[in-house]
């Protein structure tokens, strides 16, 4: 009986603990996604504003839409700064290891979990400077476009991609990669133009110097949806956690009585035994 109540309590010192990491992350998952919805507008525009010229643009050339052989690919890789929330960091994990695979790959790590698998793989690190999803501002992301499309420019990557996960709703969080360089071109036939714009100083001009803050749009949508991802990972197992716990207690409490009934009964039967004996 004493080794069922010591295990009972040790339970529900876990529950509190899983319960407050659920309420925690919960608070936060509402911030997260008013981040993460504020951001895609701005993302939207510099999309729609690089495809018009792209699509519309006679006679034009970037060194950002040319295809070349692949000799080193870039990736940005967010994943968690803690553990705790399902298969969240695995996901990715998985899929960014199936992408990379035969791929002579350097990675900006994103997120510490991120940081200590590259580690363990001995992946090359381009900078552990974003070692933190949550702490990361739109500056960080400003400084990783720029540094990527710089890069990118002077040739010494390839191509890019973006690991993240994909905010679908509360229950459901789905990792993704997404190339964002060299850009995909866009056919004027099936670009569908809404107005006509005029573009100063030029096309060209303004097309090269949009492409880092393109880049950065992307970097920071990326991140507030895979920081918003993790909350409401971390939410759903702690909330399961909470009630795996719950059934625990509630089984161990059976136990406990029937136990207790057990020893009553004995005692009963010991004591009417021994007043049949006198």
């Amino acid at each position: 009986m004493k080794d069922i109540k010591l295990r009972i309590k040790s339970v529900e010192n876990t529950m509190q603990i899983t319960k407050a990491m659920e309420l925690v992350a919960s608070s936060k998952l509402r911030k997260a996604r008013d981040r993460m919805e504020s951001a895609r507008p701005y993302f939207l525009t510099l999309y729609n504003t690089l495809s018009d010229i792209a699509a519309y643009t006679v006679d034009f050339s970037s060194p950002f839409l040319r295809k070349r052989p692949v000799k080193k690919s870039a990736y940005v890789l967010i994943a968690g700064d803690r553990g705790l929330a399902g298969g969240y960091n695995n996901n990715m994990f998985k899929l960014f290891t199936a992408h990379s695979q035969g791929k002579n790959a350097v990675v900006i790590p994103v997120g510490k979990k991120a940081v200590d698998f590259c580690k363990r793989r001995n992946i090359e690190i381009f900078t552990e400077e974003y070692s933190q999803v949550e702490d990361l501002s739109s500056a960080d992301c400003t400084d990783i476009g720029d540094l990527l499309s710089d890069s990118f420019e002077k040739g010494e990557i390839d191509e890019v991609f973006i690991c993240y996960t994909t905010f679908v709703s509360m229950l459901s969080q789905s990792p993704e990669i997404i190339q964002v360089l060299p850009l995909v071109s866009v056919n004027a036939d099936t670009y569908q133009r809404n107005t006509i714009t005029e573009y100063e100083p030029d096309p060209e001009e303004l097309f090269h110097m949009l492409v880092p803050q393109f880049v950065t749009g992307l970097v920071y949508g990326a991140v507030t949806e895979s920081w918003a991802s993790e909350l409401a990972a971390r939410r759903t197992a702690m909330d399961a956690a909470s009630k795996n716990a719950q059934e625990m207690v509630s089984g161990l409490s059976l136990q406990y009585n029937r136990a207790r009934q057990a020893a009553i009964t004995q005692e009963i039967t010991e004591i009417v035994a021994g007043a049949g004996e006198g």
